[in-house]
C-alpha cells in the first residue's frame, strides 16, 4: 500500500515581486510525496493566486483523496478525482516522478521527448521605469519578460529596451489594460521590438480580440487555464502560456501543448513561483515550447537541494534526486 504525505511550506522571496494586482513576498507551496514499493515521488505546487488558492485550500483539496492515492489512484483517473489547480498539480507531477523512478527512466523518455538546450527568460517586474532598467540590465539572459500595468506602460517599456537594445522581451500585463489601450500601445511596442504581449485584457473580458489583427502577437495565460477553455482562447490569441498549476498537473499540461501545437498556435510555459522541484516539471513542457519562463526559482531567499540551474538564462534539466 502507498504512502502518501501532504503538508505545507512557506518560502520567502528575495524581495517584493509586483505584477498588475497584486505584491508577491512569498508563496504557499503544497509538497507531496507518495512512497511505494522503496521509490518515492514528489512534486509541488503553489497555486492560483487569482483564482483564491493558497497553501490551506491546497492542503484540504489533497486531502480528499488521500483515500484513493493509497489504494493506487494513477495520473488519468486523477483527472476524475479533482479539479485542475495546484492540489491536483502537485499529486500529478508526484505521481510522475513515481512512474519515472519505478522504471528506472526519466520523465521525458516516458513521453517520448528529447531535451535540448534550455533557455529561461529574466522577469522585471513593475517599478519605477528607471528602476526597471536597472532590473533588467542585471539580467544575466538575453531572454527578458517585463511585466507591466495601465501605469506608464510605454514608458517602462521603453526603459527597458534602452537599457537592453538587443535582448528578446516579451511584456506581461496581467490582465491590466483595456482594448483601448492594447489598440493604441501595440504598434508602439512592435517599434520597440517587443516579441510578445502576455494576457493584456482581463480574463472573461477579452470578447473584443476575436476579429483584432495584433501588430504584436498575443499570448493567453489567465484566459487559458486548461484544454477546456482552449476554443475560446484559440479564437483570441496566437499563443498559449501553459502553467502546471492551472492546468493542474504535467498530464493535463502536455495535452494542452498538443492540442494548441496541432492547431499551429505557438507555445510558452510559465510558472507561479516555486522552488526548482515546481519548476523541474516544466522542463519537460519547455521542449515543446517556443518561449520558456521558468525562473521562478530565482526570486526565492533558497531553494531546494539538488537545485536545478539557470546560468546566464540556460536551465538545467533537473536531476533524478530532484525530480523525474
Amino acid at each position: 500500500m502507498r504512502q502518501i504525505a501532504f503538508h505545507r511550506e512557506d518560502w520567502k522571496l528575495r524581495y517584493p515581486f509586483v505584477i498588475t494586482g497584486h505584491v508577491f513576498t512569498g508563496v504557499e507551496a503544497l509538497h507531496v510525496e507518495i512512497v511505494e514499493d522503496g521509490h518515492i515521488g514528489r512534486g509541488e505546487a503553489t497555486g492560483v493566486y487569482y483564482l483564491d488558492e493558497n497553501g490551506a485550500t491546497m492542503l484540504a483539496q489533497a486531502e480528499t483523496v488521500r483515500t484513493a492515492l493509497e489504494a493506487g489512484a494513477d495520473r488519468q483517473e486523477l483527472l476524475s478525482l479533482l479539479p485542475a489547480g495546484g492540489a491536483r498539480n502537485a499529486i500529478d507531477c508526484a505521481l510522475w516522478d513515481l512512474e519515472a523512478k519505478q522504471a528506472g527512466k526519466r520523465v521525458w523518455e516516458l513521453v517520448d521527448i528529447h531535451p535540448g538546450e534550455t533557455f529561461t527568460f529574466g522577469t522585471v517586474g513593475i517599478d519605477t521605469p528607471e528602476r526597471m532598467a536597472t532590473a533588467a540590465q542585471a539580467i544575466a539572459s538575453d531572454r527578458i519578460k517585463v511585466k507591466l500595468s495601465g501605469e506608464q506602460p510605454l514608458e517602462c517599456i521603453r526603459a527597458v529596451r534602452q537599457a537592453r537594445p538587443t535582448a528578446e522581451i516579451v511584456v506581461d500585463v496581467n490582465q491590466g489594460w483595456t482594448f483601448e489601450q492594447l489598440v493604441a500601445l501595440a504598434p508602439k511596442f512592435r517599434d520597440l521590438r517587443i516579441a510578445m504581449i502576455e494576457q493584456p485584457l482581463p480574463r472573461g473580458d477579452d470578447e473584443a480580440l476575436e476579429g483584432y489583427d495584433p501588430p504584436v502577437p498575443l499570448c493567453a495565460d489567465e484566459s487559458c487555464l486548461d484544454r477546456s477553455e482552449f476554443e475560446t482562447a484559440a479564437g483570441r490569441y496566437q499563443m498559449i502560456n501553459i502553467k502546471l498549476d492551472k492546468t493542474g498537473g504535467l498530464t493535463e499540461a502536455l495535452e494542452l501543448a498538443y492540442l494548441a501545437r496541432g492547431r499551429g498556435l505557438e507555445l510558452m510555459v510559465g510558472n507561479m513561483v516555486g522552488t526548482s522541484l515546481a519548476m523541474a516539471p516544466g522542463f519537460v513542457v519547455a521542449q515543446l515550447c517556443r518561449y520558456v519562463d521558468l525562473d521562478g526559482a530565482l526570486f526565492l531567499e533558497r531553494d531546494r537541494d539538488q537545485a536545478m540551474s539557470f546560468e546566464d538564462g540556460r536551465v538545467s534539466p533537473p536531476e533524478p534526486a530532484l525530480w523525474g
